[in-house]
This record gives C-alpha cells, sequence and structure tokens, in this order.
C-alpha cells in the first residue's frame, strides 16, 4: 500500500459535542472455540475473550499528577493500603498462572509507581518463568509479554536488573518536555531531565522500544505534542497520546479538558505526515499510526471520543487482589480470601473465567447517557 493511498485526512475539530455520538470500535473476536483448549479463552458476555492482565502492586506512588493523585486528595493524611493487606509476589504469581492457563498472553506491572515496591525485580523474576501452555495440538503458546508501566523517577538504577529478571519493555508516563510545565504537573518538582535519563538507561539495558505515554490536557500540556512527536521520531521509541480520561472520582474531569485524538493527528500530520497501521492485535488499546517517511511509529488512547469496549480484553488485579474487569468499575472480585484459604490452582481459575464470562462492562461506550458507577476506583489504585 502506498503512503499517498494510505493516508487518513482528518478534520480539526473544536470540541467534542457528546461521546455518544462518536463512532465506536467494533467487537473483532471471533469467541465461538469453548472447548478448554489454551487458544479458547473464557469470552463475557458480549463475546469479549480474556487476552490481558495488569496487576497493580502498590497503590503509592512519589508523584502527584492531578490528572491521577492531586494533592488535596492525595495528601500526608490518606490511608494507603498497608503492607499485609498487598499480595505477596508469590501469590502474584500464582494468579498470574491462572491468567495464562485462561489464555493471557500479556502481563503488565502498575502501579501506583511500580518501582516503589521494594525487590519488584524478584517478581518479575518469577513471572518471567511462566510457560504459556499448548495450544489444542500440542503447538507452544506464544511468549508470555511481561512489560512494566513507570513514571521514570527511578528507573535509571532499576532498568539492567529488571531486564536481568526477564522484563522485556517499559511504558514511561510523561507528559511534556518543558521542564516548568513538567514539574507542575506532577507537582512534585520532579525534572523532566531525570525521566529522561530513565528512558535512555531503559533502552541502553535492552528494554525497547520504550513507550512514552502522554495524558493531554487541553490548555494545560497540548502544546507540547508537536514537540513530543519530533523528540522522539527517528529514535525508535513510541510515543502515545492519551486523552484524559475521567477515571476515578478525584481528578476534576470536564469534557472541555479533551483533546480529541483525530484533532491530535491532525496537528502532528501537519508538520509530520503520518499513515495509519494496522493494531498488533484485536483488543489493543492504542490506535498506531507511522510516520510516511519510515522515521518511527505513534498511537493514541482515545477512550473517551472513540471508545474501544466493544473489543476490550483487559483483566485488571488490584494490589490486595481484587480482580477488576474495567477500569471505570467501581467493585472487584476477591481473590485474595480464597488464595489465603487453600483454594486449589483449578478453584483459582474457575473464580476469575467465571468473573470474566459474567462481565458486562462498556462504561466508555456508554458515557453521558447512564448515570457513573458511584464509588469508581482511583487511577493511582488499579493502574491505567
Amino acid at each position: 500500500m502506498s503512503a499517498v493511498a494510505s493516508r487518513r485526512v482528518i478534520p480539526i475539530v473544536d470540541r467534542v459535542r457528546s461521546p455518544a455520538d462518536l463512532p465506536l470500535r467494533s467487537p473483532a473476536f471471533d469467541a465461538s472455540r469453548e472447548d478448554g483448549t489454551a487458544a479458547s479463552r473464557p469470552a463475557d458476555r458480549l463475546g469479549r475473550p480474556l487476552h490481558d492482565l495488569r496487576i497493580s502492586v502498590t497503590d503509592r506512588c512519589n508523584f502527584r499528577c492531578t490528572y491521577c493523585m492531586p494533592k488535596d486528595v492525595f495528601d500526608r493524611d490518606h490511608a494507603y493500603l498497608p503492607h499485609t493487606a498487598l499480595l505477596t509476589f508469590e501469590e502474584i504469581e500464582r494468579v498470574a498462572r491462572s491468567f495464562v492457563r485462561l489464555g493471557v498472553e500479556k502481563i503488565r506491572l502498575t502501579g501506583g509507581e511500580p518501582l516503589l515496591r521494594k525487590d519488584l525485580e524478584r517478581l518479575v523474576a518469577r513471572l518471567s518463568t511462566i510457560e504459556p501452555p499448548p495450544d489444542a495440538d500440542g503447538r507452544p503458546g506464544p511468549a508470555l509479554d511481561l512489560t512494566l508501566t513507570t513514571n521514570g523517577s527511578l528507573l535509571r538504577r532499576k532498568a539492567k536488573a529488571l531486564k536481568a529478571a526477564g522484563l522485556r519493555r517499559v511504558t514511561v508516563s510523561l507528559d511534556a518536555l518543558d521542564d516548568g510545565r513538567f514539574r507542575a504537573m506532577n507537582d512534585v518538582d520532579f525534572p523532566v531531565r531525570d525521566v529522561l535519563a530513565g528512558i535512555d538507561a531503559a533502552a541502553d539495558a535492552g528494554l525497547g522500544p520504550v513507550k512514552i505515554n502522554m495524558v493531554v490536557k487541553r490548555g494545560v500540556n497540548d502544546d507540547q505534542v508537536v514537540a513530543m512527536a519530533r523528540r522522539f521520531r527517528g529514535t525508535g521509541h513510541i510515543v502515545r497520546f492519551i486523552e484524559f480520561m475521567d477515571v476515578g472520582a478525584s481528578n476534576g474531569w470536564r469534557l472541555d479538558e479533551v483533546v480529541p485524538s483525530r484533532e491530535l493527528v491532525a496537528r502532528i500530520a501537519a508538520v509530520l505526515p503520518v499513515e495509519a497501521v494496522e493494531r498488533d492485535y484485536a483488543g489493543e488499546v492504542a490506535e498506531r499510526w507511522r510516520y510516511v517517511d519510515g522515521s518511527g511509529e505513534i498511537g493514541f488512547v482515545s477512550s473517551v471520543t472513540q471508545a474501544f469496549c466493544g473489543d476490550c480484553s483487559r483483566a485488571r488485579l488490584s494490589p490486595e487482589g481484587r480482580l477488576f474487569t474495567c477500569l471505570f468499575a467501581g467493585r472487584g472480585i476477591d481473590l485474595r480470601t480464597p488464595l489465603r484459604d487453600g483454594t486449589t490452582d483449578a478453584g483459582l481459575g474457575d473464580a476469575i473465567a467465571s468473573a470474566w464470562r459474567a462481565r458486562t462492562d462498556r462504561y466508555s461506550q456508554l458515557r453521558g447517557s447512564a448515570p457513573a458507577t458511584d464509588g469508581r476506583i482511583e487511577m493511582s489504585y488499579i493502574g491505567g
């Protein structure tokens, strides 16, 4: 396909009027196989199979980003989970093995800031030994994709150990290149140069290509978008621009602060021509684009304006062992109690599969047309 033939022309839009008016991704899965083989993942009530697991290892973070952990809520008196409530590394490994037996191919460690969890590389080493079961024909399953999302503050000193333990890739959050803007957004006066040094350390350790997440808010950092694209173009790293989402109840979300991804694509394409790329797998969250001159790739996560609930294949495990089937959920399913009460591996797998098969979540598709869930979980507790 030629660059000219494949390029999308997308008009700039001023504001999103109503998310319900915008196009949604359609389901892209064939969930017809239910023969119990590794290739047959449990499907939920909307036909969405299980593919990804995000494991939050801590609800603590050393940043106070306003869209995630604003200081006026997460202050010195905030009650974090006690250490005894957290799943041990052994318990996390056991849950992860159950998910992989059910077809999960990708595990991402998150937080909070996951590198605040002491000796996290020991958990990485445990998870890296997990091998998917063979398929129905006895062929080995795909190697587990083990990744981590971090704010980058501790990455310089941790990158080599994480790679040696078996981590494959990292994603780093970076919301601005301008140092003053970045310090204001993380709200702890952390310098941008140290995050950039963490990205370099990760690449040097072999944890690349590094993905770099930028949450975009209108009037706050949207003027940094083109600069971010320019900075990482040609480096092999992949910047992903994320629409400001209404996760939890603490970040003061407003629709008029959302910059639609199609507007961001148009801004970037005006100076750096891009073309659309097919997703790596059904259920991949980011829409992929590449520079027409072959100098790299960027992505867009459009939960607000182009809801992707229709093919969401992601489960989430909280630090104390609750299973959530949606980022916008209010309550999770307790896996820690059966773990500590001696349930068998088969019993644990049945609990996970039953929870997934009962799933009907599609908050982003219903946003604006249905009341919000009371007591929604916070981003810092469950990861993005």
